[in-house]
């Protein structure tokens, strides 16, 4: 079994890249990783990213093969499959459904958040009869311009009851300063707490589309 303080370093540093690579860099950085790590790298990298051993081995061989796709192609041709988006239609707006339910279904909203984790997202989509894994969800907010926020070494949900209240107040007083035509700046911080249990609690999901700030 991975050793569980390597999983949380190697998903701290994913979490800060994952949006700036491409499908090719995610496979070749994961690569990197589980050979830097030697024996158990593949099944560590696997854990803290939610990519498959398969992907992971694959961008291992290409490293030491110093195989590369055709210019302007993340594979070679022929390789992998459809999209689960193609595959699924019904997906993204199930996904999104699920990461803004505080919301009430409103696009317009300048905020959206959910406490959820990538891991449970893809269990309630499965549950709702997609075929989907944690990775998929990742890359799918991406892909949505939300940002994945990274856990921190302190406890949450128990110690913050009312954290939909909060966010729901913030996302209030935004809209009334936009309906005035005023600018809305957001500020985020971070409290000091004692390091406990790092449990994954979930993620912050932000909105693509920042509100204006002066």
């Amino acid at each position: 079994m991975p050793d569980a303080n390597v999983v949380a370093w190697i998903r701290e540093k994913f979490v800060h890249l994952v949006s700036s690579l491409d499908e090719r860099g995610r496979r070749r950085w994961a690569a990197i990783e589980a050979r830097s790590l030697g024996r158990g790298g593949v099944a560590a990298v696997a854990e803290a990213t939610g990519m498959s051993d398969r992907t992971i081995r694959t961008g291992v061989k290409e490293l030491e093969a110093g195989d590369e796709p055709p210019e302007g192609r993340q594979r070679r041709m022929g390789g992998g499959r459809c999209s689960r988006k193609q595959e699924q239609p019904e997906l993204i707006r199930a996904l999104e459904k699920m990461i803004s339910p505080t919301t009430r279904g409103e696009p317009t909203s300048p905020l959206r958040w959910t406490c959820k984790s990538t891991r449970n997202l893809a269990a309630e989509l499965q549950n709702q009869g997609f075929q989907i894994g944690t990775s998929t969800v990742r890359r799918l907010l991406s892909e949505l311009g939300y940002s994945l926020q990274a856990n921190r070494n302190k406890r949450e949900g128990n110690q913050h009851p009312d954290r939909d209240a909060q966010f729901q107040y913030i996302n209030a007083r935004v809209k009334a300063r936009k309906r005035r035509g005023e600018a809305a700046l957001s500020v985020g911080y971070e409290k000091e707490g004692n390091a406990g249990k790092q449990e994954q609690c979930g993620a912050r999901i932000r909105t693509p589309r920042p509100s204006s700030t002066n």
